[in-house]
C-alpha cells in the first residue's frame, strides 16, 4: 500500500525497529511474503471486490494502455467506479493485465471481455467506458458494443496545442523558456548559482518545471515558474550565460499566455480530479467559453491565440450538449441542472430524453413485479445556501462564473406531492440549484427518498468520471513497482502488487480513518 519492497522485511533497520517495539514477534521471511502472503490477501481482496460490486446496477470504467521504459511489457487497466448504497463514489482496480502482440481494436476488446467476464460482470450492467482518443480504443468499444466516451483532459489537450501554436510570437516564447529551464535542469552548477541568487533575493528557492509535451498543463507550470522566478533569472543572466534570453517583450507575452491559460487548468484540474463526474463537463466547457468571449486589456499580444482557443474549444466540443451521457449526468447534477446549456433545444432534448428513461424504469420495475414508487411527500431535503454574488478576491474567475452563471437561472422553489415522474422532475428542476462547492452527491443521499425517480438516474449517471485519469494514476503506481532496480519482475507479479496497493485502502477504509484521527 505504501509502495515499500519486500525486502525490507530483511533490513537490518527495519528488523530493529520491530524488535524494540515487540521483542517477541519473529519477523516473516520474503519468501514467506511473495509466495504465501500475498497471494492469500491478493484472493481476500478479489472477493471483497466482487462482493462489493455483484448487486450494483450500473458500472463506469476507465481503461488505458500503458508500456513501460524499463521492461518489455505492456499493460491493458480496467477500473471500475460505482456509487455504494449511500450514494458514496468507489472505485476499485480490477485489472493492469499483460497485453502481448498488437494493440489492435480486436485485441483489446478481447482482453476486455476476459476482464468482464473473470469479474462476472454483464454487458447490461457497464453504463460508459472512459477511454483515451486513440483509433484502436474506439474500433474496441464499437467491437463490444458499449457506451464509452473519450478522456475530455486529452481533448483539452489538442485545444490548447492549437492556441499555443498559433501565434508565432507565443510560440517562439515558450520555446526560450523551455531552452532556459532545461539549462537549469541538466547543470547542477546552474542551478546552485540560481539557488543562491533566490535566498539572496529573500525568495523561496524552487526548481523551474520542465513541461512534457504529452500533457498541456505542464507547460502552464512552465511559464507559471518562469514567471514566478523572473527577477532571480534577470540576476543570473548579469553574470552568467544562458543559452538564450527572453526579451522584454517575450516576458510580457509569458505573462500574458499565463492568464489565458488559466481557466484552462482550472478545466483540466476540476475535470481531473477524482471526484469528478460527467456531469462537470457541459458546465465547465460553458464557462471557458463565456471567459474566453470576453475582452480585456491584457489580450493585446495575444488575441489570436485566444481567438483561436474559443474556435478550438467550439470545434472539439460543439457535440457535447447532445450526448446523452453529458447531458442527463449534468441535469441530475443539482450544482447545474439545465443551468449550464447553451442551447435551449439541447437541454429540452436532454429532458426529454431523462423523461423517457424514467419513464421506462418504472415500466421495467412494475414488470418485475417491485412496487411503484414512494409518494413523494415531506421527506427531508437539502437546504440549499441563499444565492449570493460571488464576492471572493480569492476566487478564480473561472469558479466565479459558476456562480454566476446558477443565478441567472433560477427560479423558485417547487413542491412535490405525487409520485409521477413528471412531477418529480418538475420539482427537482424548479428548486433552486445547490451551491457550486457543494457535495451532489449527498444531496440526492438525503433526497432519494422524496425524487426516487430522478435519484435512481443519478446512481447511474454520477458514476461515471470524465476522463481517464484515473487509469494514468494506476500506471503511476505500476512504475514504482516496474522501476530500473525490478526490471525482471513479471507482469503477473506487477498487476497483483499493484491491485493490492490500490484497493487495499478501500478495504481498510476504517482502519485508514482511525490513523488519520489518531495521527
Amino acid at each position: 500500500m505504501d509502495g515499500q519492497p519486500l525486502s525490507v522485511v530483511g533490513d537490518k533497520g527495519f528488523r530493529l525497529l520491530i524488535s524494540h517495539l515487540q521483542p517477541r514477534y519473529d519477523m516473516v521471511s520474503r519468501k514467506y511474503l511473495s509466495e504465501t502472503a500475498l497471494p492469500e490477501l491478493h484472493l481476500k481482496v478479489c472477493k471483497d471486490i466482487t462482493e462489493r460490486i455483484k448487486d450494483v446496477k450500473a458500472l463506469s470504467f476507465t481503461t488505458d494502455i500503458w508500456s513501460s521504459d524499463v521492461s518489455p511489457v505492456s499493460l491493458l487497466s480496467l477500473t471500475a467506479h460505482w456509487l455504494d448504497e449511500s450514494y458514496v463514489p468507489q472505485s476499485a482496480m480490477l485489472n493492469a493485465t499483460n497485453f502481448r502482440g498488437s494493440h489492435t481494436g480486436d485485441a483489446i476488446a478481447a482482453t476486455l471481455m476476459e476482464m468482464f467476464t473473470k469479474w462476472q460482470i454483464p454487458l447490461h450492467k457497464v453504463h460508459v467506458i472512459l477511454r483515451d482518443n486513440a483509433s484502436n480504443m474506439r474500433k474496441a468499444m464499437d467491437s463490444m458494443r458499449v457506451r464509452n466516451l473519450g478522456c475530455v483532459a486529452h481533448t483539452m489537450q489538442l485545444v490548447v496545442n492549437e492556441g499555443l501554436l498559433s501565434q508565432r510570437a507565443v510560440s517562439d516564447a515558450v520555446a526560450s523558456g523551455r531552452q532556459i529551464v532545461g539549462h537549469f535542469k541538466h547543470s547542477p552548477l546552474a542551478y546552485s548559482r540560481l539557488q543562491d541568487i533566490q535566498l539572496e533575493m529573500n525568495m523561496p528557492p524552487k526548481r523551474l518545471q520542465q513541461d512534457v509535451k504529452t500533457r498541456w498543463n505542464s507547460t502552464y507550470y512552465m511559464i507559471e515558474s518562469l514567471v514566478e522566478q523572473k527577477r532571480a533569472l534577470s540576476a543570473y543572466t548579469a553574470d552568467h550565460e544562458l543559452p538564450t534570453t527572453l526579451t522584454t517583450s517575450q516576458w510580457g507575452l509569458l505573462e500574458k499566455t499565463m492568464t489565458c491559460l488559466k481557466p484552462f487548468e482550472e478545466f483540466t484540474r476540476k475535470v481531473s480530479s477524482a471526484t469528478a463526474s460527467t456531469a462537470d463537463v457541459i458546465p465547465s466547457v460553458t464557462v471557458l467559453k463565456r471567459l474566453l468571449s470576453m475582452e480585456t486589456e491584457a489580450d493585446s499580444g495575444v488575441k489570436t491565440m485566444k481567438k483561436t482557443l474559443l474556435e478550438a474549444v467550439n470545434k472539439r466540443f460543439s457535440t457535447v450538449e447532445n450526448e446523452p451521457l453529458y447531458a442527463l449526468s449534468t441535469l441530475l447534477d443539482p450544482r447545474y441542472k439545465d443551468r449550464f446549456f447553451t442551447s435551449a433545444d439541447s437541454a429540452k432534448r436532454g429532458k426529454d430524453a431523462l423523461a423517457k428513461e424514467l419513464e421506462e424504469d418504472v415500466r421495467t420495475t412494475t414488470t418485475d413485479g417491485a412496487q411503484a414508487s414512494e409518494p413523494v411527500g415531506k421527506a427531508p431535503r437539502v437546504e440549499t445556501a441563499a444565492a449570493a454574488a460571488p464576492s471572493s478576491s480569492s476566487s478564480s474567475n473561472f469558479m466565479n462564473e459558476f456562480d454566476k452563471i446558477r443565478m441567472e437561472h433560477e427560479e423558485g422553489p417547487g413542491t412535490a406531492s405525487t409520485s409521477s415522474t413528471a412531477v418529480q422532475l418538475h420539482s427537482y428542476f424548479t428548486e433552486e440549484t445547490i451551491p457550486s462547492t457543494d457535495d451532489p452527491y449527498k444531496y440526492w443521499a438525503v433526497n432519494h427518498q422524496r425524487l426516487p425517480g430522478p435519484a435512481a438516474a443519478a446512481f447511474r449517471y454520477l458514476c461515471a468520471p470524465c476522463t481517464s485519469v484515473e487509469s494514468e494514476r494506476l500506471f503511476s503506481t505500476v512504475s514504482t513497482i516496474l522501476d530500473e532496480k525490478r526490471n525482471r519482475l513479471t507482469a503477473e507479479r506487477a498487476e497483483m502488487l499493484a491491485f493490492l496497493s490500490k484497493n487495499l485502502p478501500l478495504m481498510l477504509k476504517p482502519e485508514l480513518k482511525k490513523l488519520e484521527k489518531s495521527a
